[in-house]
């Protein structure tokens, strides 16, 4: 399957490696408004190529997308400093004006993962603006947030991350909910396991993790002024899920209608993956302090998209 890449900065380029590294697809085409930046990162994840997979790793433009399955737009302009995500609202949307009508008359049929922030918000930009259905738009969401939160999850108890079963839902931003509630450790809870190991797991801990977990990239954007690696192997994640129709559950952001009364938010849940984009919703059980949070922070996203003029 043809992929491409729209947007060669260090989040689209880190994709672009990450789904190269991991074998998913078998073209990966990027594109950038600066195409030297685009030839350069492509030369150089080609030659990283022939100790990976045999993916071909070109630059070109929209019309080279040509068919392609899955277009990836990290589009954009970054995060500064102190900014939070929902500032960039109006910077950002007016980069996708320009992107997403040419992407839609060379590849119909792609379904479209969104990595430029704001995410959640972008994503619903660009469902509007491709009049695609909301399945087959899909943003990135908390799907790194959730990877923050089990990794951490994971190191205070000892065990390996992929051991670790627990979701951030709702916005990806300040607003996020870390759901406690459900978070499994194997088979059992993280309280029981906790308990079992000796490991101290009271409110101020699950407290502090689901903070660092929020505020995590603040403290990257101010050490090296963004963040990508995470984000470029979440977005590969979701691409191979397509790509091989895996019905694996990520924590991704789609346009959800008649959620807790919040009319058309775009909003991150568990969702299950496959080759036609988000197969199915999974709403978690949540306690009445996470039920409080998740509606909170839907309606945070639903408030700036009611800024939006599309």
């Amino acid at each position: 399957m043809k992929i491409g890449v729209i947007g060669a900065g260090m989040v689209g380029s880190a994709s672009a490696y990450a789904m190269a590294l991991m074998g998913v697809g078998s073209q990966l085409v990027l594109v950038d408004e600066n195409r030297a930046l685009s030839r350069a990162q492509a030369d150089d994840i080609a030659h990283a190529t022939p100790f990976t997979s045999p993916v071909v790793v070109e630059a070109g433009e929209i019309a080279d997308l040509e068919n392609a399955g899955i277009i990836v737009i990290a589009a954009g302009v970054s995060q500064k400093p102190g900014e939070t995500r929902l500032e960039l609202l109006d910077r950002n949307a007016a980069v996708f004006e320009a992107i997403i009508t040419p992407v839609m008359k060379v590849a119909p049929n792609a379904i479209l993962l969104i990595a430029t922030n704001p995410v959640d918000i972008m994503t619903l930009v660009a469902t509007r603006l491709s009049g695609l259905p909301a399945s087959r738009v899909i943003g990135s969401g908390t799907i790194l947030d959730t990877a923050r939160f089990r990794s951490l999850i994971g190191r205070h108890l000892g065990i390996a991350s992929q051991s670790v079963h627990a979701y951030v839902i709702g916005e990806h931003g300040d607003s996020e909910v870390a759901v406690w509630s459900s978070a499994m450790a194997g088979s059992v809870s993280v309280s029981a396991f906790a308990r079992q190991r000796g490991v101290v797991l009271d409110q101020a801990t699950r407290s502090d993790i689901a903070v660092k977990v929020r505020d995590a990239a603040y403290g990257i954007i101010e050490g090296k002024g963004a963040t990508w690696y995470g984000i470029g192997a979440g977005v590969a994640r979701v691409a191979g899920a397509i790509l091989d129709d895996e019905r694996v559950l990520q924590s991704v952001s789609i346009v959800t209608t008649g959620l807790e009364g919040v009319p058309e938010v775009p909003v991150s849940l568990p969702r299950i993956i496959g080759a036609e984009g988000v197969i199915a919703d999974l709403v978690p059980d949540l306690i009445v302090e996470e039920r409080a949070g998740f509606v909170a922070s839907a309606n945070v996203i639903a408030e700036a998209v009611s800024t939006l003029k599309l």
